[in-house]
């Protein structure tokens, strides 16, 4: 425990990646509850981001991803304008095995501890359902159902803003908005991946899937037959001819292994954190891979939760996703302008507005 509470503490305190206003450690051991909530920033307002429910290798690995998925929310947020900041949660255990109603009830109690300076949602291994149960603790949780009044499955949305991400991939690059035509390899068709999949088959594009579960597979294959599967990630992303890789897994999926094997020119995916670690943007460049930034273009699900605040209207909220084509023309621009990579063209933006909102805070108080 203590190497782990030191690495953590490093990546706190001492790395550009920490820089967290709050970390809080929940355990409730009747429900074998064991969660992280990072607060990462409230500069914009309150921390809004959602909980991951997943089995971790170690405690280590579980908390540094609340650290990367919350910063990253942060920045999601902001490119968003939705005046929120940044957190995120993760609930440690197979959400298969240990998941239960009074588990997520012990969660939200703790959701609640923090006085709104945190507010949940849905994320990988929580869904609709689990928020209306989380939601009997605290008023703080979003991603709830219509008859609990909340927005429902925010999948619907994320997977919009990704395509609007990719028209304007394609609007930058080729000139024209329209993937039909295009190749698309879609790595993972679960909660995001298989309405992206509706997206780009409606606008022509030849599509081309993959996933660990074969059940999410066969749901496309048996509604789509034109659709080709392939083994896995590997093989997606070696396929001949693609035009664009949309990552709509867990992160990572941008390494020093898989960025010099893409035959994709761009790639725009739903999924957290692609790039593995910092430089993989640059490298993306010099082979001359269009990224479009993760947490701008998969931030339609955000803005869908966060409008459960202000009494959910999905029109308002689909309004706001279509903004996400030209948010992403709006980084593509400052990058060419700074001669620096998306990713690093998205983060100055980010970065900010954060500043110009903690300056304003700062005079306001003085």
């Amino acid at each position: 425990m203590t190497e782990m509470t030191d690495g953590v503490l490093h990546t706190l305190f001492r790395t550009e990646q920490g820089g967290h206003e709050q970390v809080v450690l929940c355990q409730d051991r009747a429900t074998g509850l064991k969660a992280v909530i990072a607060i990462h920033s409230t500069a914009l307002g309150p921390a809004l981001g959602g909980t991951r429910f997943h089995a971790y290798a170690s405690d280590e690995e579980a908390v540094l991803d609340a650290l990367n998925l919350s910063r990253g929310m942060s920045y999601k947020n902001a490119m968003a304008g939705l005046g929120l900041g940044g957190g995120k949660a993760v609930i440690i255990g197979d959400p298969d095995v240990i998941k239960t109603e009074e588990l997520l009830l012990a969660y939200g109690r703790f959701v609640e501890s923090l006085g709104g300076r945190y507010v949940t949602a849905c994320d990988v291994g929580t869904y609709v359902a689990d928020m209306d149960v989380v939601a009997r603790e605290t008023r703080w949780a979003t991603g709830r159902s219509p008859e609990n009044g909340g927005a429902g499955d925010s999948s619907v949305l994320t997977a919009f803003g990704v395509f609007q991400g990719m028209r304007a991939s394609a609007q930058h690059l080729w000139g024209d908005p329209t993937l039909r035509g295009r190749k698309v390899g879609v790595a993972g068709v679960g909660k995001v991946g298989h309405y992206l999949v509706e997206h780009l088959l409606e606008d022509g594009a030849e599509v081309v899937i993959t996933d660990v579960r074969e059940e999410s597979v066969r749901r496309i294959l048996d509604k789509h037959p034109q659709v080709v599967a392939v083994a896995d990630t590997d093989a997606l992303i070696r396929t001949e001819g693609l035009d664009i890789y949309a990552p709509c897994a867990l992160g990572g999926a941008l390494n020093d292994d898989t960025v010099p094997a893409l035959t994709a020119t761009i790639v725009c995916g739903a999924a957290n954190n692609q790039l593995a670690h910092p430089g993989i943007e640059k490298d993306l460049a010099d082979r001359g891979i269009l990224y479009a930034p993760d947490y701008v273009v998969n931030a339609g699900g955000v803005i869908q939760v966060a409008d459960e605040l202000h009494g959910f209207d999905f029109d308002r909220c689909k309004a706001k996703a279509t903004k996400i084509f030209d948010t992403t023309l709006e980084i593509f621009a400052r990058a060419k302008s700074d001669g620096i990579p998306p990713a690093a063209a998205a983060d100055r933006i980010a970065e900010q507005r954060m500043a110009d909102a903690r300056a304003a805070k700062a005079a306001k108080a003085s």
